[in-house]
């Protein structure tokens, strides 16, 4: 029940999002900055993988304390308004703590739709000037990390990219 709970408070604050925004750009960013995390979790509920439920709450939860904690420690200026919280940018925080943490749980068959949305989520932040370049940057680093960090491959399966000096492949790792 309380599961459920959470992932319905996500689609209340989804369906809000576009009250404030400025343009569709900005609009759309708000959205998908909501959408990925709440479908990462719902994915989770969805499979019914508690063990992915709890590594979500901690990952999410990592990325976005230390990104309100960067927010309200360094004071930087927006580039719209004088308001000092620009860095690092909470909407492509929450993106990519959404598409990195897919990836890491579930795969790059299901990340890549996730991680254009997360990218477009941060191009939408700089377009309608709510931030810098290294304020979206930020935002997606601190995410990545933490997903990385909390997450473990889904069925202990992962499969990724991998590359060097003379070859390229997919690397394929298996844990028992």
């Amino acid at each position: 029940m309380f599961k459920k709970s959470i992932f319905l408070l996500l689609l209340a604050a989804l369906s809000t999002a576009t009250l404030f925004a400025k343009s569709a750009t900005q609009t759309a960013g708000d959205v998908l900055a909501l959408l990925l995390p709440a479908t990462a979790f719902g994915t989770a509920l969805y499979l019914d993988d508690q063990k992915g439920q709890m590594q979500f709450y901690k990952s999410y939860g990592t990325t976005m304390a230390t990104t309100l904690a960067l927010k309200y420690t360094i004071r930087e200026k927006r580039p719209d308004t004088d308001e000092k919280d620009s860095f690092p940018s909470g909407h492509t925080a929450s993106a990519f703590a959404g598409a990195s943490f897919i990836h890491k749980r579930y795969g790059w068959r299901y990340a890549l739709p996730a991680y254009a949305a997360a990218i477009y989520t941060g191009y939408s932040r700089i377009h309608s000037n709510r931030h810098h370049t290294h304020d979206v940057l930020a935002g997606a680093f601190i995410a990545i990390a933490s997903s990385w960090y909390f997450a473990t491959p889904y069925k202990n399966i992962e499969v990724f990219p991998s590359f060097g000096q003379n070859k390229n492949g997919i690397s394929v790792n298996y844990s028992w």
